[in-house]
Formats: C-alpha cells, structure tokens, sequence
C-alpha cells in the first residue's frame, strides 16, 4: 500500500513538473507590440531628373525609434525610396551599407489580416533593385498626376519585414504628409513625413502576429 502511495505521488511530481514546464515556457514569450509612428521624416536631395542624395532616415522595431547606427537598423526611408538592412547597396548616393538579414515583402490585406509570415516571399535590396520597388503602383503608394501631384499610399499593402537580427515585423504606411491630413494638398501641406502603423514580433524563431 505504501509502494502504490510513493509511486502515485511520483508521478503527480512529475505532472506538476511538466505542466510548471509548460506554463514557464509559455510566459517567457515577449508580448507583441503595436505602435504608431507618426512624422518619420525622410527628406532627400535632388530628383526629378536631378541626382537623388541626402541620408536616409533609420528605423528599428525593437525601439520603436530613428537611429544613427551603422549596424542596428532594420528598414529607413529617403523620400518615396524604403530600404532594409540586408542583401547589397544600390549604389545611390548617401546609401547605408547592408550590415544585417532584413528582407521585406508586400502583402495585399489590411494589418489585422496578414497574421503569418510567408518566408519563402522575402527578399533583400541588390545591386540592381530595391526589395520593395520605387515607382507609382509598383511598392507602396500611387501618385495622383496632375493637377493634384499627391503621393498616397496604396490601400491594402501591408510591408512584412524580417529585421535585421531575424525577428519580425509588418507595417502599414498611412500617410505621406506632415501631420497625416484626411485630405492632403500637395502644394500646401509638407511631404516626406512618414505617418505609419506597425506591430513588431520580439520573440525567436516566431512568425505569427
């Protein structure tokens, strides 16, 4: 009788043991964060025929903030332009090197929707072409024409971006105006100040949102 109490207590340890396991597993996930960003500005030099220059504006998930390094920056902006921290340079000038592993696509959706990554669509900036391409309806805005000369951006393109450390992130850009106007007025209102919504995935090897 008391070899049947011993072993029954055994093996109630070991549950116990097993589900603590479980539970500490589960709580040193990190939380997923969701911010808004708001006047990101990314002024350049140039364009319009003229030779584009001027630094590029840094940004990394992790802090939610702009920096200056050379090396923490997952994804930066130089006017219309959007670059990450993985693959090659361009070339242009005032471009950073590529010191990480980002890489980027665009998802159609809204940013509730695009709730996985799909890694076999991510790709990094080369020699020949940036991840997410420049042009009106190529990458992540339309521009207007004349007479409004407004640069918008497209409606349902969510950036997935791998960061330059391997975790994830996925981003929808709002507005590229000062202060993010419902109605815009190119000629009035400041362009370059990148309004945006994300949610950064801190956790390893995780890659849901």
């Amino acid at each position: 009788m008391k070899t049947i109490k011993f072993l029954t207590l055994i093996l109630l340890s070991i549950g116990f043991v097993a589900c603590s396991n479980d539970d500490d597993a589960t709580t040193q996930l990190l939380p997923v964060n969701s911010e808004t960003i708001n006047n990101l500005h990314a002024p350049q030099n140039g364009g319009q025929g003229q030779p584009v220059s001027g630094t590029f504006a840094k940004f990394n998930f992790a802090t939610g903030e702009t920096t200056t390094s050379e090396t923490d920056w997952d994804i930066a902006f130089r006017g219309t332009s959007i670059i990450i921290n993985g693959g090659a340079s361009l070339g242009t000038t005032d471009e950073p090197a590529r010191t990480g592993n980002a890489a980027v696509y665009i998802a159609d959706g809204t940013l509730s929707s695009v709730t996985e990554v799909s890694s076999e669509n991510l790709v990094q900036d080369s020699t020949t072409s940036y991840a997410i391409a420049t042009g009106s309806g190529n990458g992540w805005y339309t521009y207007a024409g004349p007479p409004t000369h407004l640069i918008n951006p497209t409606p349902g393109k969510i950036l997935v971006v791998r960061t330059h450390d391997g975790k994830y992130a996925k981003l929808e850009i709002l507005s590229y105006y000062k202060d993010a106007p419902d109605n815009p007025d190119a000629f009035v209102d400041e362009s370059r100040y990148f309004t945006f919504n994300y949610v950064y995935q801190p956790n390893d090897n995780v890659t849901n949102f």
